[in-house]
Parts: structure tokens; sequence; C-alpha cells
């Protein structure tokens, strides 16, 4: 399980991020990259990091589910993942 600091910093990323993506845009359309260094960092799309929406480990992310890979597993045993089943042939 990730530390709650980062699960912390990686929600304030994501805020900031959105306040400042309409602007990023219309800066990069303008050409305007002086502008858009002024910026900050934090509010670039790059810096955001895929992580578990429960434990929010980083490792292991599964994108369609926005789960790691241990509560992907435990979820669909448990039958809490809606269409996923447990494969037996």
């Amino acid at each position: 399980m990730a530390k709650e600091s980062m699960k912390a910093r990686q929600r304030k990323r994501e805020k900031m991020v959105a306040r400042y993506a309409e602007k990023r845009e219309r800066l990069k359309k303008e050409g305007n990259y002086q502008e858009l260094q002024k910026l900050p960092r934090n509010s670039s799309p790059v810096r955001l990091r895929n992580r578990c929406s429960i434990t929010g480990k980083p490792r292991g992310y599964m994108r369609d589910f926005g789960l790691c890979r241990n509560m992907f597993r435990q979820m669909a045993s448990d039958g809490k993942i809606p269409g996923v089943t447990k494969a037996s042939w």
C-alpha cells in the first residue's frame, strides 16, 4: 500500500492539471511558450502517475478498471466487478 502522502500528492496534481488544462491548451495553440513555462510544473499532465484507486500502488495498474492487479484479483474473486469471471477449462 502506498503512503498516504503519495496518494495526497497525486490527488493534488490531478486537481492542478484539471484547473490549468484549458489555459495550457490555449497557450500551446498560440505558441506562447514563455507563458507556458511560467505555469506550475504540477499542472502538466505528464507528471501524473497511474495509481490504484484503492491502495494507491503505482505498479501493476490495469487501466480498464483503475485498480492494481492485487485488488483486481481480489475483487474479481469476490464477484465485485461485473462481467469478470475466473477462467476455468
